[in-house]
């Protein structure tokens, strides 16, 4: 027998485990917002979608283990220890260099600019994922600015950047409200410069790339709750039914 279950805070624990508690007890919300903002909750129950992830990897590796020696297993993952294993790169500011992490808005805390974002002279919001220097580099040459120019000489590498980030953001800010979002996507995606606009949820889903993963039927749409390619079509799943739409089906199976 292979038997997975997902707790609050681990099976010895008796206290009710919810995703917003979790967040705020994992310091998740400590460090989500502003900066002269307060703590804020992400808007979706995210510490509850990556338990489910989790469980589902324990319970693929118990099916393995039982494959090959023929032994069951009990899979137990709480909501504290996945929100706490998915602190990732901010835990280990933590743990490795005695950072605490602190509410930057969407600004990475290690790479600049990361995270940031600028409006265009179109009005659209743009965020920029610059990895690396030579991306650096290529997104100034985009932005009609001089490389070699001597200004850029203490922002060339990345720990530079981040030691100047508010006079890097200003710069690029004005370069930015220059151009339209349209040129911008269209040259960053040419020179492989990781960036795109800010949009609603109803603009992502409108996506042509977002179409596969849209459960359509009945008047009712859905999303694919997993999303794996090659996998996906060989289990086919129905859109959302209406209220009691398969009672009689189901029922009549049991009779």
């Amino acid at each position: 027998l292979i038997y997975g279950m997902i707790t609050g805070y681990g099976a010895a624990e008796d206290r009710v485990g919810y995703d917003a508690v979790i967040q705020a007890e994992s310091g998740f919300m400590d460090m989500n917002g502003e900066k002269d903002g307060p703590p804020v909750k992400m808007p979706v129950a995210l510490v509850d979608i990556l338990a489910a992830h989790q469980l589902k990897e324990g319970l693929l590796l118990a099916l393995l283990k039982r494959q090959q020696t023929d032994d069951g297993s009990k899979v137990e993952v709480s909501l504290f220890e996945t929100a706490l294993s998915s602190l990732a790169n901010q835990a280990t500011n933590w743990l490795v260099g005695g950072i605490l992490p602190t509410r930057k808005g969407s600004a990475h805390p290690n790479i600049a600019p990361y995270g940031d974002t600028f409006k265009t002279s179109d009005g659209k919001l743009l965020l920029l994922a610059v990895g690396n220097d030579k991306q650096f580099e290529a997104l100034l040459k985009i932005l009609g600015l001089n490389p070699a120019d001597p200004y850029w000489n203490g922002m060339r590498t990345n720990p530079e950047r981040v030691a100047h980030r508010k006079e890097l953001n200003e710069q690029l800010a004005k370069a930015i409200r220059q151009l339209t979002s349209a040129f911008l996507v269209q040259e960053l995606n040419r020179l492989k410069i990781p960036g795109g606009l800010v949009r609603t949820v109803g603009e992502a889903l409108a996506d042509p790339l977002s179409q596969s993963i849209l459960l359509q039927g009945n008047g009712l749409v859905g999303l694919r709750g997993f999303v794996g390619a090659g996998l996906v079509n060989s289990s086919p799943l129905s859109a959302p039914p209406h209220l009691g739409e398969h009672t009689v089906e189901v029922l009549s199976r049991l009779s």
